[in-house]
C-alpha cells in the first residue's frame, strides 16, 4: 500500500475510533431546554466530530414526553429530561439502552451520579445537571435569614404579596409536601389532600407562580422571596449579591437532568458520542461555568475557577450534600391526582 494511501487509511481509522463507530455525515436532533447549554456547545461538537446537531427546544419536561410518546420518539436522538421522567420512558420503552463502552468519559461521574435510584447503574441515562430546590431570598429586604418552607407557605405580613413559587406540579406541591414531613413523592391521597389546603391557603400572600422570571423580580425588588431551583437562583445572584439560596430545614428533592437516547433513534452512534462530548472535563466545566448549575462530573467541577465557587455558594455543595435530599421519583398514575391537585389550588379564589 503506498505510504500517502496508508495515512489516509489509517486517518479515516482514528476518526472512526474517535466519534465512537458514528459516520461524519450523521445528524442528530437534541431537545433541550432553552439557555440550558452553553451557545457554542452543538457548533465546537460538530467542528470537533463532523457530526450536524439541531437543537430543538421543550419548555417542560410534560411538553417533550407529549411528543415523544404520541411519536414513539421518532425524529428525536437525545431529549434531556428530569429523573422521574426517565423512569417513565423506560417503562414505555421509548429509552434507549445505553452502550456504555460508547460513552468512556462516564468515568469522570461521581460514582454518586452513577447509582441514583430512578435509574441504577445508568442503563439508560445520563445525568447533565443536578441539585435541588430552596428558598431563594433577598436577603438585604427579608431582615434576617429563612430557613423553613413555612416561611414560604405561611408568610410574614412584610412578605406577603413578595412571594413566587414555581408553576409545575411536582414543584409547586414539593413545599407542602415538606412542609408537612411527606415523601416528595408521596402517592397518599389523604398527604396530596392536606398539602392542597396547606397550598391553597398559601396562595393568598403569593404575588405570582413563576418558572422563569422569578430572579429577575428578586433583582427588581417586586418579589422578596422564591421557590427556586439552585442554578436558577444563580441567575438573580449574578445580578445581586445579596440574593442567596438556601435548603430548607425541613428537607427538599434531588433532581437530575439526563440525557436520553430515544430507542426509536436511527442515529444512536452519534447519540453516545453527544452523550461523551458532553461528559469530558473541558466541557462540563465550560457547561456549569455557563448555566450556572452544578453538574455530576467530579472532573468539570474541580476544573471550575474557584471565584465561581466564591461568588455563587451552591455550586459548592457536595454530593453528599445533594444526596440527603429526597430523590424524585415517578409517580405513575398518581401524576393524574397530582395535576388534578395542582388545578384546584391554582383556580382556587
Amino acid at each position: 500500500m503506498p505510504v500517502l494511501t496508508r495515512w489516509i487509511a489509517a486517518t479515516l481509522l482514528c476518526l472512526a475510533t474517535t466519534l465512537g463507530g458514528a459516520q461524519a455525515a450523521d445528524k442528530i436532533v437534541i431537545s433541550n431546554w432553552d439557555a440550558y447549554m452553553p451557545g457554542d456547545l452543538l457548533e465546537n461538537f460538530t467542528k470537533e466530530t463532523g457530526i450536524e446537531a439541531e437543537l430543538s427546544l421543550h419548555a417542560t419536561n410534560e411538553e417533550i414526553m407529549g411528543k415523544v410518546t404520541a411519536g414513539g420518539g421518532a425524529g428525536y436522538d437525545v431529549i434531556f429530561v428530569t429523573s422521574p421522567f426517565v423512569e417513565a420512558l423506560v417503562k414505555l420503552g421509548l429509552a434507549a439502552e445505553l452502550d456504555h463502552a460508547k460513552i468512556p468519559n462516564l468515568a469522570n461521574l461521581y460514582s454518586e451520579a452513577r447509582s441514583l435510584a430512578y435509574d441504577p447503574g445508568l442503563a439508560h441515562s445520563v445525568p447533565y445537571a443536578w441539585g435541588t430546590t430552596g428558598l431563594c431570598y433577598r436577603s438585604d429586604l427579608v431582615g434576617g435569614s429563612l430557613d423553613s418552607w413555612w416561611d414560604l407557605l405561611r408568610p410574614s405580613d412584610a412578605l406577603k404579596g413578595k412571594i413566587t413559587m414555581l408553576a409545575t406540579d411536582r414543584w409547586l406541591l414539593l413545599p407542602g409536601f415538606k412542609a408537612l414531613g411527606y415523601s416528595a413523592n408521596t402517592t397518599d391521597e389523604a398527604e396530596v389532600a392536606a398539602a392542597r389546603d396547606v397550598l391553597i391557603e398559601a396562595k393568598k400572600g403569593l404575588l405570582a407562580y413563576d418558572d422563569t422570571t422569578f430572579y429577575s423580580k428578586l433583582v427588581s425588588g417586586e418579589a422578596w422571596l422564591v421557590e427556586a431551583w439552585d442554578g436558577w437562583c444563580n441567575y438573580g445572584v449574578y445580578e445581586n449579591p445579596d440574593i442567596v439560596f438556601t435548603v430548607p430545614k425541613e428537607g427538599a428533592d434531588l433532581w437530575a437532568d439526563t440525557m436520553v437516547i430515544m430507542a426509536a433513534s436511527e442515529n444512536k452512534d452519534a447519540a453516545h458520542a453527544f452523550i461523551d462530548y458532553v461528559l469530558r472535563p473541558d466541557v462540563g466545566a465550560w457547561v456549569a461555568s455557563n448555566i450556572l448549575y452544578k453538574v455530576p462530573n467530579a472532573q468539570a467541577m474541580e476544573g471550575l475557577d474557584p471565584g465561581l465557587y466564591e461568588a455563587f455558594p451552591n455550586l459548592a455543595m457536595k454530593p453528599e450534600d445533594i444526596l440527603a435530599q429526597e430523590a424524585l421519583r415517578d409517580v405513575g398514575d398518581a401524576m393524574k391526582l397530582y395535576s388534578r391537585t395542582v388545578t384546584e389550588i391554582t383556580a382556587s379564589e
